[in-house]
């Protein structure tokens, strides 16, 4: 039997009292109060230096010290791996937990339990039920009631349901949950979650940088970020090698007569800009640029696309001002049935996940390119523009946005999830950043509320988000898209889910 006592924790760990939307406080088990049990480090996936293994025996337990400035209400979240099929019960703060089997050592789980503390120093004590001990187990997370960590359990949960074989195939959808997942990794550090995404990507490119993808479309660029991220975090030059085939597809990708990259090659689409393409391509761009190899074309594409698309999609007057339209055709409907001559042969149509793509290119490209830059001002006239306008459009009765933005009174409309977390992302980027005025804060704050309202963990311990939209085409009747499927966990949602939630935990 081992007993190892730890000093009282570091004071660095202490968690002093926070406003209810404050951050959670992290505090590794290896430098915790340890009786009965030994840091180890053999399973892989743990944060900080290691995890605590119990001994086999009733009693055994980790404890650690928190301080709060007042009585108050906490929710204690304990990362564990259980490599057994028994559940291993504690006792944690004088709440019983379960902590069942998790399938193997190094498949780490979260368990949940409300304490309350008391003013000043709290002994919070992970005791062990059974003889056959507690769990191994990673950290403990002390924050707000109900202040789970959605980031890490939207990962996790994705994670449980596909291996990186069955996640999906070379896609848009897939590359924009996976950035998601690269912000999650980015903060947390988890190896696993880097590991997963590579694991993606390494299907599709071989070891000298080789990928069968044609690129005959721009939503087929967009997870090119995945392999610009796995250059950056690896060093491996297949990841850059597999990017340079976009980069270079670029050069003589077709154009709009002003310069805007053309949505797809295929015959029903030549010409035509929709409003989703600038995120799928301008931001790989301008880390292309940033990350591999700048010129002139990293430098000045990525901005000028968004300038040409804006022109031609911009809503310029009318209650809707300050909106886009989805969607654009230069050669005015000789292939599209949904062109409105009148209304500068768009679709007429303002569609919320069109919008939401625009903003958060929007964002994307301004975080990359120089302070200096020549286009940058008139990007944030563009936010500007746009920021009042979500904020003019939001629902007040749920502070989502709705599936058709401008339809609100049609009882065929929904508010739809995914693009009410790209708004809310771009609003709360645009505020602190200054591009747009602090009272604009209060539309994010609402939004996030509403995104949060849609995710819940179902009865196997899983996140769920509902209400997201499909893929869309473009159409010039709005029954078209109230009438889009809404499946449960849409990759569409997942994506901007965690970048607006990676955001938002961070600035709220």
């Amino acid at each position: 039997m081992l007993r190892t006592t730890a000093a009282l924790v570091l004071a660095a760990q202490l968690l002093r009292a926070q406003p209810a939307a404050a951050q959670a406080a992290l505090l590794e088990a290896e430098n915790a109060t340890i009786s009965q049990g030994v840091v180890e480090s053999n399973h892989p996936g743990y944060t900080g230096a290691g995890f605590v293994n119990y001994d086999n025996l009733a009693g055994s337990y980790v404890e650690w010290t928190i301080e709060s400035a007042e009585a108050r209400t906490v929710e204690l979240t304990l990362r564990y791996a259980n490599g057994t099929t028994v559940n291993r019960p504690m006792n944690v703060a004088g709440a019983l937990v379960d902590f069942p089997g998790t399938g193997a050592w190094t498949t780490w789980r979260t368990a949940r339990v409300t304490v309350p503390l008391n003013a000043g120093a709290n002994l919070v004590r992970a005791t062990a039920l059974t003889a056959g001990g507690g769990p191994n187990v990673d950290s403990l997370t002390v924050g707000e009631p109900g202040q789970t960590d959605w980031s890490v359990a939207v990962v996790e949960s994705t994670m449980a349901r596909y291996s990186p074989a069955q996640l999906g195939g070379w896609s848009y959808t897939r590359g924009l949950y996976l950035w998601g997942q690269y912000l999650v990794w980015q903060r947390t550090r988890d190896p696993r979650h880097l590991q997963y995404i590579k694991d993606w990507a390494d299907r599709f490119v071989d070891s000298s940088g080789g990928i069968s993808n044609s690129f005959g479309n721009l939503d087929s660029m967009q997870s090119g970020n995945i392999l610009l991220a796995l250059y950056k975090e690896t060093g491996q030059s297949r990841y850059r090698t597999a990017a340079a085939k976009i980069r270079n597809r670029l050069t003589t990708y077709p154009r709009t007569s002003d310069g805007g990259w053309w949505h797809s090659t295929s015959d029903s689409r030549q010409g035509q800009l929709w409003a989703d393409g600038v995120f799928m391509v301008d931001p790989f761009v301008a880390r292309y640029g940033a990350w591999v190899a700048a010129d002139a074309f990293t430098r000045t594409e990525p901005a000028k696309q968004l300038e040409i698309y804006y022109s031609r999609l911009n809503r310029t007057s009318g209650p809707a001002a300050g909106l886009l339209y989805h969607a654009y055709d230069q050669p005015g409907g000789l292939t599209a049935s949904w062109v409105k001559p009148s209304l500068g042969n768009t679709n007429g149509i303002s569609w919320c996940r069109a919008i939401g793509w625009f903003g958060m290119a929007a964002i994307e490209i301004l975080e990359i390119i120089p302070a200096d830059h020549p286009r940058r001002a008139a990007l944030i006239a563009m936010l500007r523009t746009l920021v009042p306008a979500y904020a003019t459009w939001q629902d007040p009765a749920t502070g989502r946005w709705f599936q058709v933005v401008t339809e609100r009174g049609d009882a065929g409309n929904w508010t739809e999830t995914s693009c009410s977390a790209m708004y809310t992302y771009t609003i709360s980027r645009s505020v602190e950043r200054g591009y747009v005025d602090p009272s604009y804060k209060v539309h994010a704050d609402r939004g996030y509320r509403g995104v949060l309202a849609k995710v819940s963990t179902g009865p196997d311990g899983r996140t769920d988000i509902v209400d997201i939209s499909e893929g869309t085409n473009v159409d010039d009747v709005v029954g078209y898209y109230f009438n889009r499927a809404r499946p449960v966990n849409d990759f569409h949602g997942l994506g901007a889910f965690l970048i607006m939630n990676e955001q938002l935990r961070r600035t709220t």
